[in-house]
């Protein structure tokens, strides 16, 4: 009989529950023990929802206390060294690695594929032993069939995408570090296996990427070997985010089903089922509700495809799942009275994604033509969305009029900049934001609420802003910012101030760790309605004769970081934000604000995972962030900022924005992207990060003196600047200034070094 089936739920908990208990924790304010039954009891409330929402197939193994790629290295016990003196506290050791500590740096951060949740990266050295710690999947396991009565659906991180996302080895390394992961897989099978796990959900999502000959080759082998070694255990292999190239070769392999995404495909999968045929021993798993996006499905054009599917695959062989884990998307839609009633009945939340699956497993094991009256519901308030006014008004961007080229050259604007700032050697800076600390967060609500006045907001703001100001000072910094004490978050906050957007009320998702966004909603035409930054930014020029930097999200983060309307392009509605911020930076600079970040960290992000389809993202993203700041001065200085990808994939776009200065991640990632510009010339000005900003440790100077040594052994001196990885809004005020205070000597030190040589 065909069933539902859920690849994953969301963590955080409607009330973000579970992000208050992590940082409850460790702030010291609640015991581990209280943490763990914290934990246990979201997870379990998680797991009935499910159950009450009639679900067929609820994913057990999903649910982690920071991220699962992470669990996954623990579970294997891939520790790097500098943790190793702390691995009998597990608990310690799992935070040490993700948010760093006294034992050291933590492990790389990174984009989980082209979604903007991160990922923590395994780091495999000589060392590592390979072994099972805990079956932490299998105690899942136990733990929803003991308490809830649930015979869940073990999901676990397949061998293969563990492995590639990794670091530590080289490429000739791959083959042997997989034969070493496939018996503690077989193990874990096994054990779920033997304790009556029905279905064993391993996911594969970089079967969606380019992969080459050899890759595939390793993939089956590695897969004929877990099914001879555990034959009775039924395997099901999952993948999401795109289409599956190698398809007749994956759908041959021994195993009990395949899972494939059938909305972020383009059509391909179902293509290849048309033309090759899909196994009649094998079950299908179909992925029709976006885990990605919020908007109502459509349940008529699902019900099409299904019936089309069911021509070439048994009924009872197939599961109506969700495109990837729900993860990506926020809880519930119970608590957004403030979206307009003609939005909201477009949307659908996690909690209503459930129902879409039930709606749509209902109506096929009915054997009815007929439709429920919930199904005819659902479907009348999906048909009059589409005939919303703002889906039907679509405005088109065309590049008439509009400047995608600076007025001179790199080369020619650069001195003019030079005399204009006359900045000494290795300017400092920071990347945008300071601390958002508990009272400027508690008078934001109280404002929002209408408990506080807009001159007394303002007022507390301006008082943040003299206080950082005078902090910079202080530390001696170059270049200053106004610390963003206005923003809740820096796409949302452009989301409240541009026309097309609608911004939510509890619509958070997870986006690294604790850290909890809440992206806006692209509905209609973007445009631009008032000055968004002005006055706060002119207000700290007025503090200081130092030069105090805009900041601006750019056209391609704002899009990737917003559940975007899905009935125009990306590359349209990507267009429509960088004109309307054409007119923000214009104001800037009529303002006196010269210098200004336009910052960028998503444009790695939204790379396509297909190799062919990259360069036309790339090309469109590229031309988006020069519409944006074509038109200024040229002794306007135009900077970017990007951090927490693959930055060697997209070093020639990077180049091709033409900022005049970029700052990029590197701390995190232990600065192997220096080694990039060894074989990659960049004369712009540009700032690697010294100290890693999402963990709580002070970073030493000498630490970061090496790191500058280490640039400047393939960058020129002359365009490098000092600052941190990242913005500063989640770390305190003492360890900002601390923090600050350490680059400035370093950036001091290094300054002398190297005036000696």
């Amino acid at each position: 009989m065909l069933q539902t089936s859920n690849l994953g739920y969301p963590r955080i908990g409607q009330e973000r529950e579970w992000k208050r208990a992590l940082e409850s924790y460790w702030q010291g304010d609640i015991t581990e023990e209280i943490l763990n039954e914290k934990m246990k009891q979201i997870r379990l409330s998680h797991l009935q929802k499910q159950l009450d929402s009639g679900i067929d197939l609820i994913p057990v193994g999903d649910f982690s206390y920071y991220d699962h790629v992470l669990d996954t290295a623990m579970m294997f016990g891939v520790i790097p060294d500098r943790f190793k003196s702390k691995q009998n506290d597990t608990l310690e050791t799992f935070f040490s690695m993700a948010r760093g500590s006294e034992a050291g740096q933590a492990s790389e951060m990174t984009k989980w594929f082209d979604t903007n949740y991160h990922y923590i990266v395994p780091e495999f050295e000589a060392s590592w032993t390979p072994q099972v710690k805990e079956n932490t999947i299998l105690k899942a396991y136990k733990e929803a069939k003991k308490e809830l009565g649930i015979d869940g659906k073990p999901v676990i991180l397949g061998p293969f995408t563990f492995l590639k996302l990794s670091k530590g080895y080289e490429p000739k390394e791959f083959s042997t570090l997989l034969d070493k992961l496939t018996p503690l897989y077989e193990q874990i099978i096994k054990e779920l296996h033997d304790e009556g796990a029905s279905l064993i959900q391993l996911d594969e999502p970089s079967l969606v990427t380019s992969l080459s000959q050899e890759d595939i080759n390793q993939f089956k082998e590695l897969y004929k070997k877990l099914t001879k070694a555990v034959p009775e255990a039924n395997i099901f292999l999952q993948t999401y985010f795109d289409s599956v190239d190698y398809y007749s070769e994956i759908v041959s392999l021994p195993v009990k089903g395949l899972g494939l995404d059938f909305k972020h495909d383009k059509g391909k999968n179902l293509q290849y089922i048309k033309e090759l045929g899909f196994p009649n021993d094998k079950i299908l798993g179909v992925g029709l509700i976006d885990g990605r996006n919020i908007w109502k499905a459509d349940l008529m054009k699902s019900v099409q495809l299904l019936e089309e599917l069911k021509g070439l695959v048994s009924s009872e062989r197939l599961l109506i799942q969700t495109s990837s884990s729900l993860l990506h998307v926020p809880v519930s839609l119970n608590q957004e009275v403030k979206l307009t009633k003609e939005l909201k009945d477009g949307l659908a939340f996690a909690d209503e994604k459930l129902v879409e699956l039930k709606l749509l497993g209902d109506h096929f094991r009915s054997g009815s033509k007929e439709y429920s009256q919930d199904f005819q519901n659902h479907q009348k308030q999906v048909e009059e969305f589409n005939q919303s006014p703002f889906r039907k008004d679509i405005e088109a961007q065309t590049l008439a009029g509009i400047k995608t080229e600076r007025e001179l050259s790199f080369e020619k604007r650069k001195g003019l900049q030079e005399k204009k700032w006359n900045l000494p050697f290795l300017p400092t800076t920071t990347i945008g934001s300071f601390p958002q600390t508990k009272d400027m967060r508690q008078a934001r609500t109280k404002w929002r609420k209408g408990e506080l006045d807009d001159l007394k907001y303002e007022s507390l703001i301006n008082e943040k802003i003299e206080k950082w100001i005078d902090i910079q000072e202080k530390v001696g910094l170059d270049v200053f910012v106004h610390g963003e004490f206005e923003r809740n978050d820096m796409v949302e906050y452009f989301g409240e101030k541009l026309e097309g957007f609608a911004v939510t009320k509890n619509g958070w998702v997870q986006s690294y760790g604790s850290r909890c966004v809440k992206p806006p909603v692209i509905y209609g035409n973007v445009n631009f309605d008032q000055p968004m930054t002005v006055k706060e930014t002119a207000y700290a020029q007025t503090l200081t004769k130092k030069p105090v930097k805009g900041m601006l999200t750019g056209p391609v983060t704002i899009l990737n970081w917003s559940f975007v309307r899905d009935d125009i392009s990306n590359k349209e509605v990507t267009r429509q934000i960088a004109k309307a911020l054409v007119e923000e930076i214009e104001a800037l600079e009529n303002a006196g604000i010269e210098m200004i970040q336009v910052d960028e960290p998503a444009l790695r992000e939204g790379l396509p995972l297909k190799a062919e389809d990259q360069q036309e993202y790339l090309s469109w993203a590229v031309e988006s962030f020069r519409i944006a700041t074509a038109h200024v001065l040229p002794t306007s200085q135009i900077h970017t900022h990007m951090c927490y990808c693959e930055f060697h994939d997209i070093i020639d776009s990077i180049n091709a924005l033409d900022a005049d200065v970029i700052s990029i991640e590197t701390s995190r990632s232990h600065g192997e992207l220096i080694q990039i510009f060894k074989t990659n010339v960049y004369e712009k000005g540009i700032g690697l990060g010294v100290y890693d900003i999402h963990s709580p440790r002070i970073p030493e100077i000498n630490d970061m003196v090496q790191v500058i040594e280490k640039a400047l052994e393939v960058l020129p001196a002359k365009s490098f600047w000092v600052n941190p990885d990242c913005g500063l809004k989640t770390r305190t005020e003492d360890q900002t200034i601390a923090a600050l205070e350490n680059m400035v000597e370093a950036t001091k030190k290094a300054r002398s070094l190297i005036s000696a040589k």
